[in-house]
């Protein structure tokens, strides 16, 4: 029995069962990380998995059920199974589902891959961080630690409507960091970023990163961290390197746009959103330097597919134009009862989860300046740049931010370094005191962005650049 026929059993019981419509995905993903400390290989990991999610609706109702079994008669009882979940749950009603309309599509879409990731030899994986985590130590790191990780995710979706789909993706990303511990704190450097940089691509990815020659810098510089003064406190001009703007978006826009959550579905983890509906359209979330679009097109980026779950294809669009709020990230039913025609952002977590609305590639679009000429125009703020912690509230409005290191910038030069860097502000206020933004644009992959319950762990791509913000309180402790 074929991927596709489980899918189509599966969606032909869902029917005879009474389902208006449904749908299935087969899913066979592989996955394998290392991790090595000061030197040393710690940990490998590689798992393997398949199996068949079904989605059925009755009414106004989703049933889903999901077996790790792909056989004829365990895909008909899943998608039997789905529908009495379905007809159960309308003794609950919620408002009337009408999907927004998709194109019924055969078609088999892969990434782009140079190098399969998982025909690398183990010894070579773990000789780079052996090596990388070896010089960071040497040049002052108390703790180095190396990471990557691979994905090999093999998907078939069959719907009630016609859909017959494959695709493959494989996904990959390493990082470094180095950590030191002083008398009274700990202080870390990380390269590309706190977490690592991540693709829809191979192996050519980790070469391009070229951790080994990074591996030295952030040793000394997250030393030299320990005797540097503190961030100052109060309002100054900010600007943010692209990783940092990368988070910025990802928690302040990205969550903020999640239709499901403005529809106040998605409430039980990490909350809703401040964002009205009925102001679609004419919200102003920023300046005129911000364009923000939704992007699953975006070749090589993390958050990057042929279609999405639900049989939709990848297609970009705006979601704030010139500072103007004038998209979301939808699926098929909450763009239905939201009264909008278009979806294309869900997304599951395997076979076994339920798909949702998830953050494809959402980032910015170029600005008109670059990181050198945004310093020489500043007289007095702040650099800072790579995460190190973040908070926001349910609503993603008000947040606060502490990255790795800052940097104090006079006269349109680079100054001293600064330690313990943090800003805080309220989403649009912030984003509207935007007055430069760099053309310097890089996909950064965030492989961990979790939401809905059970947790989901998300895969999503952020375009961003260095950015200078005006009035930004900094310097918050405690």
């Amino acid at each position: 029995m074929t991927h596709f026929d489980a899918a189509t059993a599966a969606v032909e019981a869902a029917l005879a069962a009474g389902a208006r419509y449904a749908d299935a995905r087969v899913m066979h993903r592989r996955h394998e990380s290392m991790n090595a400390r000061n030197g040393e290989i710690e940990e490998l990991t590689q798992n393997e998995d398949a199996g068949i999610g079904v989605r059925a609706l009755v009414g106004s109702s989703w049933g889903f059920f999901a077996v790790p079994d792909l056989t004829a008669a365990a895909a008909r009882k899943a998608g039997a199974t789905a529908t009495a979940i379905a007809k159960a749950s309308t003794g609950v009603p919620g408002p009337q589902v009408d999907l927004v309309a998709v194109t019924a599509t055969v078609d088999s879409w892969a990434s782009t891959c140079e190098i399969d990731p998982l025909t690398v030899a183990l010894s070579d994986k773990g000789d780079l961080l052996s090596r990388a985590t070896a010089e960071s130590r040497k040049h002052g790191a108390d703790v180095a630690e190396g990471i990557y990780q691979i994905w090999d995710t093999r998907k078939w979706f069959v719907s009630s409507e016609g859909h017959r789909i494959d695709q493959h993706l494989r996904e990959c990303g390493a990082g470094i960091s180095a950590t030191v511990v002083g008398e009274s704190e700990t202080q870390r450097r990380s390269y590309p970023s706190y977490r690592g940089q991540y693709g829809t691509r191979g192996w050519e990815l980790v070469n391009e990163i070229d951790l080994g020659a990074h591996a030295a810098r952030i040793a000394e510089e997250a030393r030299a961290l320990l005797t540097a003064p503190l961030c100052p406190q109060g309002e100054t001009t900010l600007i943010l390197g692209g990783e940092q703007l990368a988070l910025q978006i990802h928690e302040s826009v990205g969550h903020a746009i999640e239709l499901d959550r403005i529809l106040g579905w998605e409430a039980g983890y990490a909350g809703t959103s401040w964002l009205d509906l009925a102001k679609l359209g004419s919200l102003r979330y920023g300046s005129d330097l911000m364009n923000i679009t939704i992007d699953p097109t975006i070749p090589g980026a993390l958050g990057s597919f042929g279609y999405d779950d639900e049989g939709t294809p990848a297609a970009p669009r705006h979601a704030v134009r010139n500072g103007t709020w004038v998209g979301v990230l939808a699926g098929r039913d909450s763009a239905g009862v939201a009264g909008l025609d278009y979806a294309g952002s869900v997304r599951a977590d395997g076979w076994s989860r339920l798909p949702m609305v998830r953050m494809t590639n959402v980032g910015l679009q170029p600005g008109p300046h670059t990181l050198e000429e945004i310093i020489s125009a500043t007289e007095d703020g702040v650099y800072m740049d790579i995460n190190r912690s973040w908070s926001i509230d349910d609503k993603r409005l008000n947040f606060q931010f502490g990255c790795e290191v800052g940097y104090e910038v006079k006269n349109g030069q680079l100054g001293r370094m600064l330690r313990n860097p943090t800003y805080t502000g309220i989403g649009p206020q912030f984003w509207q005191s935007m007055d430069m933004l760099s053309s310097e644009i890089v996909t950064w992959g965030t492989p961990n962005c979790g939401k809905g319950q059970p947790g989901q762990v998300g895969h999503t791509g952020h375009p961003a650049a260095p950015a200078r913000f005006t009035n930004v309180r900094v310097g918050v402790r405690g």
